[in-house]
């Protein structure tokens, strides 16, 4: 997999559209306007495709091999378009942190069983998620209106919680087994679908009790993980509702 040609995607993807200014270039143009204006669509399809992908996949070594770096450049692209414009420090982390969780999973047959290698992965993968997430938070407090990219950002800032916290606890998990009982541990790919099973039905507040928490630490950080998703939840439905009815206001 060639990094360098994504290395230069996304940085032609992070360059003002005032630069394009030439006929060869309206091609280009139009493919970053798109991207530009469906960006928390993109990242929706991204988000849920990246949690869910597992329900059409048998082999989990295929899934952990193929699927795994494929659902990161699918992210990463899909994640780019929240940072379009934005200033040029958020650009190179986001740069950055992308270039990392997708060259981490590619090393994976090569250095997979060096001791809390997976523990150190996971933490990249939640600063990665951490950082758009509070983009996402930014973008969504801002505006006095309601359209159809707060909702699909609203969306997504459910599916990054997910994804934070499934990271966070398979970071914990790699470096304590036994913190977690009812775990499939035949594979990384059946440790982060359990982990994106029980985190979800965490969040939703479903909890079927066949995955629990062992470690007190691990029990502590899964209850601060269900309040923060439902006051994530009732925040958003808080903002939500005022920005319908300052919009409300403003047409009468």
């Amino acid at each position: 997999m060639n990094i360098s040609f994504i290395g230069n995607s996304i940085k032609w993807l992070n360059e003002p559209i005032t630069s394009y200014h030439q006929p060869n270039n309206r091609n280009m143009t139009q493919i970053k306007l798109y991207l530009q204006r469906h960006k928390y669509e993109l990242l929706l399809f991204a988000l849920i495709q990246h949690l869910f992908i597992g329900i059409f996949i048998q082999d989990m070594d295929f899934y952990t091999e193929v699927f795994w770096p494929i659902n990161m450049i699918i992210l990463g692209i899909a994640s780019v378009g929240v940072f379009v414009e934005k200033s040029k420090w958020k650009n190179t982390v986001q740069n950055i942190l992308f270039i990392l969780v997708l060259c981490l999973p590619l090393s994976l047959p090569f250095v997979g069983k060096i001791p809390h290698f997976m523990s150190i992965l996971s933490v990249a993968y939640v600063l990665f998620f951490a950082f758009i997430f509070l983009e996402i938070i930014k973008f969504m407090i801002k505006p006095s209106y309601i359209n159809a990219d707060i909702i699909s950002a609203s969306a997504c800032g459910y599916l990054l919680l997910i994804e934070i916290n499934v990271f966070l606890l398979q970071s914990l998990f790699y470096f304590d087994s036994t913190s977690f009982k009812g775990i499939d541990i035949a594979s990384h790919a059946t440790v982060f679908i359990d982990l994106v099973y029980f985190c979800s039905i965490t969040l939703t507040s479903i909890g079927f009790g066949d995955i629990t928490p062992s470690a007190h630490y691990m029990k502590l950080i899964t209850s601060l993980f269900g309040i923060a998703g439902q006051f994530y939840s009732v925040v958003l439905v808080g903002i939500l509702i005022s920005k319908f009815s300052s919009q409300s206001m403003h047409k009468e």
